[in-house]
Formats: structure tokens, C-alpha cells, sequence
């Protein structure tokens, strides 16, 4: 008979991030499932590759907030500070089942990879035009900070120009995703910014309706295959939530891949050199130093049986992935380590399994492949400012984002 563990005391997610090394150990060590506790919400995590991989494909683990027990009994209501990460309104990322597979096929129909393979002149248009202007930032010590200078407006103007989002609404937008992230926001400011940010989408779809362009959003109200068309609502929901998850994704890929080349100078030599590719770099970044920490969140519509433990029905079940990305019965007894020349393939999660599987994976690929690698060419003797254990994370608990990097462009 299979009975639930023994419940164990939570691990309290820090939401200062001050030692996800620590935290990150501590979940992997734990075992494949370890009980968490979110700013008061008890949950679930799975900290292990195998039984994420099988959770990310069960229909059991759903989306829909209204199935989590704490949502329908009022414990967790509208002032929780994660909720908009989960309550995010109707897309693809909060359904299920027929109606999500309606939902993502539109965007796969809009999103292809001839699209995406379409984009690589303008990431490196805009990637020319930011480290261009890169040394006009440097402070009276030369020292600039790559974060608001490179690596946040890359993706962002990546995303805006496919969506055929304005580039005068980018400041606006990066201000309003900023407070939403993070947990130093007070509740009232951030549900203010998540109100704001559906206005300006909900605008653009109303302006792209009428005037279609050459741009996914276009694409996405126009899409006529494969059931109903997206209404303006469903589009809206769609749009918000690839550009809200699609920066941000990316902007943790292109700093963890700076920090841990400037932190292993022999492996970037190996790459400067051209005996390690690029792409490998992206990979193994991905896996090591994942841009998303913890992924919330999914719920069981019923008791789900794991090996013998048991996920309660309404429970919420969240994934660890920076915890999977150093799984050793998966990437080996050295997964703590980042190495390029790791002789197994680098096989991650990073971008999920399953239905779920982050659509927008290519373009953060494709923008990190150009990125990297025109940074380094224009800047050799580029180095932290810092030493690199003072470098902190943002106060965000799901993203893996640092509050800044400050760099000397010539070293």
C-alpha cells in the first residue's frame, strides 16, 4: 500500500537568495521530493531529473490555481506575494489539456523556427547597437554595469520587435517587470504593475486587430488552424506572459554564461580559441547555472503515487530545476562543477518537458549564441569589477537574477 512520507519540517525558501549554493545543495541532498515553504505556502518540490521528467508529462498536475486546497479554502488569496506567477489570467501557460493544446498550437503556428531563424539579424543588429554604446556607461572608475546595459535590453528589444511591441514602450515595460518580479515590491505596487502591463497589451491587440503587421502578434490573431481562433483576451494573455518569461529568461542565461566564463578563464580560453563551440557554453550554463530556479506552480486533481510517496490531491507541486540541473545520478558525480569538456552530453531541462515545454526556448538560445560571443570579440580583457562572490541576487525566488554586474570592459 502506498502511504505519504512522514511530512518533514519546510525548507523556507530564502526570498533574499542569499546562498542558493546552499539551498540548492540542501534540495538536491533531500531526496526527490521536499516539503518548501513559500512566504507562508507549504509545497511541494522535486529536486531529481527522472521524476520531474515523468510529473512534467502527468495530466494529473495541473495549471489551474482553483485546484490548489490553500486557494479554494482562502489560506492564499490575491495578497500572497507569488500569486501573479501562478493567477496570471487565460494563456497557454495557466491551462490545460484541450483547451492549452488549442492555445500553444496558435503559437507554434506563429512562432516558427523559420520565425525564430528570421530574428538572428535583428539580435544582431541590436546586439551591435548596445555594445556599441557600452562604454558611453562606464562610471569615473571605467567600470559599467552589464546587466541594465546589455543583458536586460537585448531580450527584451529581442521580444518587443517579434511581438511588434513599440521600442518606445521598452522602458515602460522593463520599470513594470522589474516591480513584478520583485519580492521587495510591496503587493498593492505589484498587482498596480500587473494591471498596467495587461492595459498596454491589451491596447496593442486591440491596434494589431485593426492593422495586422508582420509580427507574432499579428500572427497570433490571425491564426486560423487547428480549432477556434484565439479571442483578443486569449492573445493578450499569450503575449504578456512569452515577453514577461521570455526577457527575463534570458537575461539570467547571458549573465550566469558571462560569470562562469570570467570565473574558469581556462575554459574560456577554450572557446575563444574555437575548440569549444558556443552552443556548448549555452548548454552547459543552462544546466548549471539555470535562469529559473524554482518553476511555480502545478497542482494535483488527485492523489498521485511517486514511487510510494504520495502527492495529496490540491496539493501544489513546484520544480526545482537549478537543484535537477546538478542531479549526479543524471549529469554525473562532477554536476557541481561547470565544464564545457564534460565528456556525457549536456541533456537538461532547463526549458521543461512535456506540454509545457517553454516555447520560447529557441530565441533565448539564439540570443545567447549571438550575444556571448560578440561580447567577448569586442571586449577581450572584459573582467568583474568585483570579486564574484559579491555579486547578489535579486530578491526574486523563482528567477535566478543578479542585481547587477558591474564589469571593466578593458580589464
Amino acid at each position: 500500500m502506498s502511504v505519504t512520507a512522514a511530512p518533514s519540517p519546510s525548507l523556507v525558501i530564502d526570498p533574499f537568495v542569499r546562498d542558493l549554493n546552499g539551498e540548492t545543495a540542501y534540495l538536491r541532498e533531500s531526496g526527490p521530493f521536499v516539503r518548501i515553504d513559500l512566504l507562508g505556502a507549504p509545497a511541494w518540490t522535486v529536486t531529481e531529473h527522472s521524476v520531474a521528467r515523468g510529473l512534467l508529462t502527468d495530466a494529473r498536475l495541473v495549471k489551474d490555481i482553483n485546484r490548489w486546497k490553500l486557494w479554494q479554502s482562502g489560506e492564499i488569496d490575491r495578497q500572497w506575494p507569488l500569486v501573479g506567477m501562478i493567477d496570471t489570467g487565460r494563456s497557454m501557460f495557466s491551462v490545460d489539456g484541450a483547451e492549452h493544446r488549442r492555445l500553444r498550437a496558435k503559437t507554434a503556428q506563429a512562432i516558427t523556427a523559420r520565425r525564430v531563424e528570421s530574428m538572428r539579424p535583428v539580435v544582431e543588429s541590436i546586439t551591435t547597437e548596445l555594445l556599441d554604446a557600452l562604454p558611453g556607461h562606464a562610471d569615473t572608475d571605467g567600470r559599467v554595469d552589464l546587466k541594465p546595459h546589455f543583458a536586460q535590453p537585448l531580450p527584451m528589444s529581442v521580444v518587443c520587435n517579434l511581438m511588434g511591441v513599440p521600442d518606445e514602450s521598452i522602458p515602460r515595460q522593463m520599470r513594470l517587470w522589474k516591480a513584478f518580479f520583485s519580492l521587495l515590491t510591496p503587493q498593492d505596487e505589484r498587482l498596480a504593475a500587473v494591471d498596467e502591463l495587461t492595459e498596454i497589451f491589451t491596447e496593442l491587440v486591440r491596434e494589431k486587430s485593426a492593422a495586422p503587421g508582420d509580427d507574432l502578434t499579428s500572427a497570433l490573431i490571425l491564426a486560423d488552424e487547428g480549432g477556434e481562433p484565439l479571442t483578443q483576451l486569449e492573445v493578450m494573455g499569450n503575449l504578456k506572459d512569452m515577453i514577461g518569461a521570455g526577457h527575463e529568461t534570458t537575461v539570467g542565461l547571458v549573465l550566469n554564461a558571462v560569470r562562469a566564463l570570467l570565473t574558469h578563464p581556462d575554459q574560456l580560453e577554450l572557446v575563444r580559441s574555437g575548440r569549444i563551440p558556443w552552443e556548448t557554453v549555452v548548454e552547459e550554463v543552462l544546466r548549471w547555472d539555470p535562469p529559473t530556479t524554482h518553476l511555480l506552480m502545478r497542482f494535483a486533481t488527485e492523489d498521485i503515487d511517486v514511487d510510494g510517496f504520495v502527492i495529496g490531491q490540491g496539493e501544489g507541486v513546484v520544480i526545482s530545476y537549478r537543484a535537477i540541473g546538478r542531479d549526479r545520478d543524471r549529469h554525473g558525480a562532477e554536476a557541481d562543477a561547470f565544464d564545457i569538456t564534460r565528456a556525457t552530453p549536456i541533456r537538461h531541462m532547463t526549458f521543461g518537458h512535456g506540454p509545457h515545454m517553454c516555447p520560447g526556448a529557441a530565441l533565448s538560445r539564439l540570443e545567447a549564441n549571438v550575444a556571448l560571443p560578440a561580447l567577448f570579440a569586442r571586449f577581450p580583457d572584459l573582467r568583474l569589477a568585483v570579486p564574484a562572490d559579491e555579486l547578489r541576487n535579486m530578491p526574486v525566488m523563482t528567477q535566478n537574477d543578479l542585481e547587477s554586474f558591474p564589469i571593466l570592459l578593458n580589464g
